[in-house]
């Protein structure tokens, strides 16, 4: 009986020993996993937990806004510089695109925030981007509540497209 147990206690040992060895071989990927993990840690997670991973650019993200369509919407995650950000709560922000041009990103059910102090920062916001048109009538009335004058007001003539994405999750850099 002490033989068996012997024999049992030493398969046991020599299994672990084998297992040890490949694990160490697989060492290399556990590395990779790390350095992952240490990349995303290097930014401030809001929202939905996200990764940075397979973002689009900037560049990437205005030629999919000129593809879409009033009423399009478009899953997606980009990468980009926040221009700007409500400085009263941090409830939505301008994101960077080419051209002079911005996206305008709220967050998904008024659910999260972003600091104050977030401009000038890389993000990476990941939800549902999608185009909408301002009618000629409705930017004309801005223009008047906006105390321009009628020349002014005159000079609008066709509708004005703007981007806007509702984020699920944001990631800054810190």
């Amino acid at each position: 009986m002490k033989k068996i147990v012997l024999l049992a206690a030493t398969l046991v040992v020599m299994i672990a020993c084998k297992n040890n060895e490949e694990n160490k071989s697989e060492g290399a990927d556990t590395f990779v996993e790390a350095i992952t993990h240490d990349e995303e840690a290097s930014y401030e997670t809001f929202g939905d937990k996200i990764v940075a991973e397979k973002a689009f650019t900037k560049e990437e993200m205005l030629e999919k806004y000129e593809n879409l369509k009033p009423g399009d919407t478009l899953n997606i995650k980009f990468k980009s510089t926040i221009k700007d950000v409500c400085q009263k709560k941090g409830c939505w922000m301008a994101m960077e695109l080419p051209d002079e041009k911005e996206s305008f990103v709220k967050f998904k059910d008024y659910g999260f925030f972003v600091p104050l102090n977030a401009a000038e920062q890389e993000a990476v916001v990941s939800g549902k981007a999608f185009v909408s048109e301002i009618s000629v009538a409705e930017l004309k009335h801005y223009a008047k509540d906006g105390g321009k004058s009628q020349e002014e007001i005159d000079k609008i003539t066709e509708p004005e497209i703007t981007y806007g994405f509702m984020a699920d999750g944001v990631l800054i850099k810190k």
